[in-house]
């Protein structure tokens, strides 16, 4: 949907609107100043109560209102401003769709919803709404999620005036954890505080926090911790420093996303609001939707019927949160009636492959892809 061709049209209208209140306003001092004119005239005759003079006045007035013509002045400003008015809702209209047509009536999980909606306000870092929606809709699982992103924020406060000292806190608590889970936010956040004690100037103060805190890290990560200590020797001109990109500010805006994807990995939730992503992801895909129900409409088809698209709804990749199986023999993409079917031989296919391949009883057949044989019941269901 284009949002750009509804400002422009309102914009229009706008413009026009302005241009006929500046033409009514213009016509009216015109008309006004006239008879403010033929008034002045009438009380400066030598006998006010002269009726030839008040004719000769009112008539010369008459003239030339009619040659100032206000009502074709007016007609002409608002005839422009009611075409642009007359298009205006037949955009909105096009541009604002109505996206019931693209509704699906399906049973939801109430109890899921309100999760979801009580995770997103805690994401968000609204504990107060959080807290309120959680009371009224009755979730009291859901508070779980509080006190976890609730330490998340605090962190990230104390980060934006460069404290590390609450992530190095969680940080060498869940150590063991993080290590597993391929994380190196510990060591990010000792060389952020080295850096900014190296550009304090102070060398003493250096070498005894890199003798304290970073030694540890030198087995494992050699490079960095080599780099970090040559850049001792360039205290007081660390703009000509070759590791100088150490010292950019960029890299505290880096370490905040670093550690809020950690955080979120390491209690289990998504690093973006699950309602924030499926929000999004049905504004970009509501356009095909709404012009398949429109065609299902124009063929008499049932909407609700469906238990699969018969169209590709296109969604950038991050919105791709698992692979796509889709069968080298049929072509299908894989789904819940036809879920993807792993040989003894370990090639897949789909499951009505396999039940066609055998003829729907357990004699054996070939693998469409090595020499290997196999019956239908050798087959193993894979995940989906």
């Amino acid at each position: 949907m284009e949002l750009t061709t509804a400002k422009d049209a309102f914009d229009r209208v706008v413009e026009k609107q302005n241009l006929s209140f500046s033409k009514c306003q213009e016509v009216i001092d015109q008309v006004s100043q006239e008879i403010e004119q033929a008034l002045l005239k009438i009380h400066s005759v030598e006998d006010p109560m002269s009726p030839v003079d008040q004719k000769s006045i009112l008539t010369e007035l008459k003239h030339k209102l009619i040659a100032i013509s206000p009502l074709k002045l007016l007609e002409g400003s608002q005839k422009e401003l009611n075409l642009n008015l007359s298009k205006f809702p037949k955009i909105l209209e096009k541009s604002f769709p109505d996206i019931s047509k693209a509704y699906r009536d399906v049973d939801f999980d109430f109890h899921i919803v309100n999760q979801i909606i009580a995770s997103h306000f805690y994401h968000q870092g609204l504990f107060d709404l959080g807290d309120c929606f959680i009371k009224e809709s009755g979730e009291p699982e859901a508070a779980a999620l509080r006190s976890h992103f609730l330490e998340l924020h605090q962190i990230l406060e104390a980060l934006r005036i460069k404290n590390i000292e609450p992530a190095l806190k969680w940080a060498s608590t869940n150590r063991e954890k993080l290590v597993q889970n391929g994380s190196n936010i510990e060591l990010k956040l000792h060389q952020l505080q080295f850096v900014e004690i190296l550009k304090r100037g102070n060398r003493a103060d250096a070498l005894n926090y890199a003798k304290t805190h970073l030694a540890s890290f030198a087995s494992s990560h050699l490079k960095e911790f080599q780099k970090l200590i040559v850049c001792i020797m360039w205290i007081g001109r660390l703009e000509n420093c070759p590791h100088s990109e150490l010292f950019t500010p960029i890299h505290w805006d880096k370490l905040t996303e670093e550690l809020t994807r950690d955080f979120c990995n390491f209690v289990g939730q998504s690093l973006q609001s699950p309602l924030s992503v499926a929000i999004v992801a049905g504004i970009e895909g509501l356009p095909t939707l709404l012009k398949l129900a429109n065609v299902m409409a124009a063929k008499k088809q049932e909407w609700q019927a469906l238990k699969q698209l018969p169209v590709p709804v296109e969604l950038g990749k991050e919105f791709q949160f698992h692979s796509i199986f889709v069968c080298p023999v049929s072509r299908d993409q894989g789904s819940e009636e036809n879920p993807p079917m792993l040989l003894p031989c370990l090639h897949v296919l789909c499951k009505q492959s396999i039940m066609k391949l055998s003829k729907g009883s357990s004699r054996a057949f070939k693998c469409p892809y090595c020499p290997a044989e196999a019956s239908a019941t050798q087959c193993r269901q894979l995940y989906f």
